[in-house]
């Protein structure tokens, strides 16, 4: 009876940590931008003992796509359910997941310098969930993804900022070359293209994916690990395609995917779990 009893409350306890040990997400929060001179929005995915000890973590920031913001990702990504599923399974480590909100700025800071989001995220983004969570500073415990235009910026933050990021994955990635871009500016996205990258062309090339990539200096490639994911019928495909053949090209080291799927969220939330196994693996080094 006695053993039986110690069975029990010894039970309980089990029940009652691992009931008190829960992931957290907290949506919504905001912190001051001296850079944007307005409080930035951004949701964080806090993995289930980060209450319960005072071990540091990597982060991975997740970025989301046009017309979404900083709680996409929870809303329609299930990031929670998916963190939640394989850190449990040992198939991604603990880690600190921050979905900043973007709105309309794809990640880059503006021709006029009105609207620095790049020197934002960079600048103070990164210091700031550095200095008020536990998350390792260094770069070998720090990965980006997104989708969509946050394909885009986390491509563009990779390759600008190799000394920041061990590793990147963008999905579905908003990756146009020139003459696509052309089409946009003067076209279907006129006014937000123009508003962002201005008049003529000088700004667009140094903001765009593949020329930042055609100009890798071979002798100089950096050890950024790459993982590229796009659906057979989304209408992005053709840039995602152009970015492997040039990374090849330079012989950068990637992983390109090609699966069956649309430009959708029951593609991302599909190619979520395969981020976070990737993103671990350096993580689980250091």
């Amino acid at each position: 009876m006695r053993n039986r009893s110690i069975y029990t409350i010894a039970l309980m306890l089990c029940v009652a940590i691992s009931a008190f040990a829960q992931s957290v997400v907290q949506e919504s929060l905001t912190f001051p931008s001296r850079k944007l001179n307005k409080e930035i929005p951004y949701s964080i995915y806090l993995p289930d003992d980060y209450a319960t000890s005072q071990r540091t973590y990597p982060v991975l920031y997740l970025l989301h796509g046009y017309s979404d913001d900083e709680t996409a990702w929870i809303q329609f990504g299930k990031v929670k359910e998916t963190a939640d599923r394989l850190i449990a399974s040992g198939d991604a480590v603990p880690m600190i997941i921050v979905m900043p909100d973007a709105w309309d700025t794809w990640y880059l800071n503006s021709y006029d310098g009105a609207v620095p989001y790049e020197d934002m995220f960079i600048e103070e983004l990164i210091p700031y969930m550095e200095q008020n969570y536990r998350i390792k500073s260094r770069r070998e415990s720090r990965a980006i993804a997104g989708l969509s235009m946050g394909g885009y910026g986390s491509m563009l933050y990779a390759l600008k900022h190799p000394e920041l990021f061990t590793a990147c994955a963008p999905l579905s990635a908003a990756i146009f070359d020139d003459s696509v871009m052309e089409y946009r500016k003067d076209n279907t996205h006129k006014a937000i293209y123009g508003r962002l990258f201005g008049p003529g062309d000088a700004h667009w090339k140094q903001n765009s994916v593949l020329e930042l990539i055609a100009q890798q200096d071979p002798e100089k490639l950096p050890n950024t690990r790459f993982y590229i994911d796009c659906g057979d019928k989304d209408y992005l495909l053709e840039g995602n395609f152009q970015t492997h053949q040039l990374m090849n090209q330079k012989k950068m080291k990637h992983e390109f995917r090609v699966r069956d799927g649309a430009h959708s969220w029951s593609y991302w939330q599909t190619a979520l779990p395969e981020v976070l196994m990737f993103v671990s693996r350096p993580f689980s080094r250091n």
